[in-house]
């Protein structure tokens, strides 16, 4: 993650950002989930990141967003992605969107003048309930049914697109391998469900991850949920041949680097008591690491660690945990 603390007070948004701002997991994405006439359409290869959010202040703990350009024939058009995770659906969602199709209108005008590009809206709903509101700008307004023939040509008329996760099984419709862990995750993530996901990902997940996907996706599940056990993720994850090697990622390395220093610190001990002394110490230097790292603190030295006795990599632990719950977690 970029943005440690962005990662550590809006984990969603981090996530979401960090996989889609780059390019070839947008445009997995949204050749899948745009109409299939529109994504046939598209230059994929074209498709870049524009340095631009349009999201309000006072909505940001609830949206994020990420602008694209790309081209289709002779047509520049946007792709406008925001991400979604309120509690409830917005029934404003296309007013917003109005608002934030407009400012992006507005901003290329001042920049290229005209003509304007086609933009085209689409809401990622990561809350816990099914999206049941319209995703048509008409629907907003109540009109007499025997004006409303003479009125509609006179109204903005268009529609978002959606993909709502609460409604979506990414693990049996998602085509593409990688776009399919993340949704998943995503998914997962919001019920509260995330070692289901890392079960799931040893035992059914069939195609490639990058060791930097799978990095990312194991620190937003540490700081989506703080109880998870990284040594249970670690060991769930080797157990996939495929994914071993990926699976070293930044906290399988804390362990399985403390697990080793604890032991052999344990053995100077006594060959019986070292081995039971060394997989605590292990076990509390690697959770003392991963959440120095998730708070974007400097991260003691393994052999510094080592050294201690568990009581004390416990209370440097518990401490950790309480300025993690006190400063940063904010949801």
């Amino acid at each position: 993650m970029t943005d440690p603390d962005l990662l550590a007070s809006q984990p969603n948004d981090a996530y979401f950002k960090e996989v889609f701002s780059q390019p070839e997991y947008a445009a997995a994405f949204f050749r899948q989930h745009l109409p299939a006439d529109v994504a046939a359409g598209i230059d994929w290869a074209s498709l870049t990141l524009l340095p631009s959010s349009f999201v309000q202040q006072s909505l940001h703990q609830a949206h994020a967003d990420l602008l694209f350009t790309a081209s289709a024939g002779a047509c520049e058009l946007r792709l406008y992605l925001l991400f979604e995770h309120q509690t409830t659906p917005d029934m404003l969602m296309p007013l917003r969107l109005l608002g934030y199709v407009l400012a992006i209108l507005q901003q290329h005008e001042q920049e290229h003048g005209l003509p304007l590009p086609p933009v085209l809206p689409f809401v990622l709903h990561q809350g816990p309930e099914a999206w049941t509101v319209s995703t048509r700008f008409e629907d907003l307004f109540a009109l007499p049914p025997q004006y409303a023939e003479a009125l509609l040509p006179y109204l903005p008329k268009f529609r978002h697109a959606l993909l709502d996760l609460s409604r979506f099984d990414p693990a049996q419709d998602e085509h593409d391998a990688q776009i399919r862990v993340v949704l998943q995750l995503m998914k997962l993530a919001r019920e509260k469900r995330l070692m289901e996901f890392f079960a799931w990902l040893a035992a059914d997940f069939i195609g490639s991850l990058p060791e930097s996907l799978l990095r990312t996706s194991l620190l937003y599940a540490l700081h989506a949920d703080m109880n998870l056990d990284v040594e249970q993720i670690a060991h769930t994850l080797e157990l996939n041949h495929e994914l071993r090697e990926a699976a070293m990622s930044t906290a399988q390395k804390l362990i399985a680097q403390g697990k080793a220093e604890g032991e052999a610190s344990g053995e100077a001990r006594g060959r019986q008591e070292g081995r039971l002394e060394g997989e605590m110490v292990g076990l509390w230097l690697g959770k003392v690491q991963v959440l120095q790292e998730l708070m974007g603190l400097p991260v003691t030295p393994r052999e510094e660690l080592a050294d201690l006795a568990v009581a004390e990599l416990e209370s440097r632990f518990q401490e950790l945990q309480r300025r993690y719950e006190s400063q940063f977690k904010q949801r």
